[in-house]
């Protein structure tokens, strides 16, 4: 995990695959976002967002990411748990998924996700989704960041 040294906007990506974590933070930063801070486990992301959002002074994700593979139920029970804290701080939560039916993303909606954005295979395919991500955090960023 890194740690924030600076009041700079970031988004929190927890992932628990480092092949996974290193190539989309390579291709949101490519597409012009913050710096990423990479959390590598479900556990670890939550204890680092209960110390982020615990402390007033300390610049907190302008988005959080949660694409969790240990078993097919992580990003839900992720969401399910976080969802609540994030959405009283105003920090989005996004979701990386397979591509699923409709149903599946509905249901990570109804959880608490703002927004799920789906694993590509092809590397275009890929890259769009990255860029549709920086622009989703840009879009929701909170009038007094600053230092960008």
């Amino acid at each position: 995990m890194n740690v924030v040294t600076d009041d700079m906007p970031f988004i929190a990506l927890v992932d628990d695959d480092g092949h996974s974590a290193h190539l989309l933070t390579r291709m949101l930063t490519a597409n012009g976002s913050p710096q990423v801070i990479h959390v590598d486990s479900s556990e670890a992301g939550e204890a680092f967002l209960l110390e982020c959002l615990s402390d007033i002074e300390r610049e907190w994700p302008g988005l959080v990411i949660v694409d969790l593979k240990a078993h097919s139920g992580a990003n839900l029970e992720f969401v399910t748990r976080h969802q609540a804290l994030l959405r009283q701080k105003g920090i989005p939560l996004a979701v990386m998924m397979q591509t699923t039916d409709r149903a599946d993303r509905q249901a990570m909606q109804d959880a608490g996700a703002a927004v799920v954005f789906f694993r590509q295979a092809e590397l275009e395919a890929y890259r769009r989704e990255a860029a549709a991500i920086v622009s989703f955090w840009a879009r929701n960023q909170r009038l007094d960041a600053v230092g960008m």
